[in-house]
């Protein structure tokens, strides 16, 4: 039936297993649904979780998901995933549920994307870490103790208390 509507110019294929309307507009997050629905495991988080949550202006060029250690690493035609790789507590702590164009799929908080970015510095940039920190706080998006709890699940106590401090006396 998918081949008569495409065939009909109702339906486009955008990738392998993956249509939509021909009049659907895509909006700025089609390429995270886009990458959710190839990877039914996956997780947006990091870099694509801040731009999800309006935590920073750059749009990152790959999309990055987590997904478990010993799961199958997807091929995205069309969009570039950056894939890290968690298990245990880190995988399911501070995931939420939520409805990207259509698309059903898991996103870090905005509390548990902070402390990955701390985690992950080296990889992203101490500065983009310390922007999510600071837009965060001043959008009362997350509280001390959320940070805390995620910090040290994450083992970056140490790294991020001395801007918890500051951002507590200003």
């Amino acid at each position: 039936m998918l081949y008569e509507l495409v065939k009909e110019g109702a339906v486009t294929q955008l990738g392998r297993g993956i249509y939509g309307l021909r009049e659907h507009s895509p909006t700025e997050n089609h390429s995270y649904a886009e990458a959710l629905k190839r990877t039914p495991q996956g997780i947006l988080c990091l870099l694509s979780a801040l731009r999800y949550h309006d935590l920073t202006v750059q749009n990152p060029d790959q999309v990055w998901i987590a997904v478990p250690r010993s799961a199958w690493c997807p091929r995205a035609n069309g969009i570039r995933l950056r894939v890290v790789r968690f298990s245990g507590q880190a995988l399911v702590a501070g995931v939420e549920r939520h409805t990207i164009e259509g698309v059903n799929g898991q996103v870090t908080s905005v509390a548990r994307t902070v402390a990955d970015c701390f985690k992950y510095r080296n990889k992203i940039g101490l500065d983009v870490a310390r922007e999510a920190l600071s837009e965060g706080w001043k959008r009362k998006r997350f509280t001390v103790d959320e940070i805390w709890r995620y910090a040290k699940m994450n083992r970056v106590t140490k790294v991020i208390m001395p801007y918890l401090e500051s951002l507590a006396a200003s």
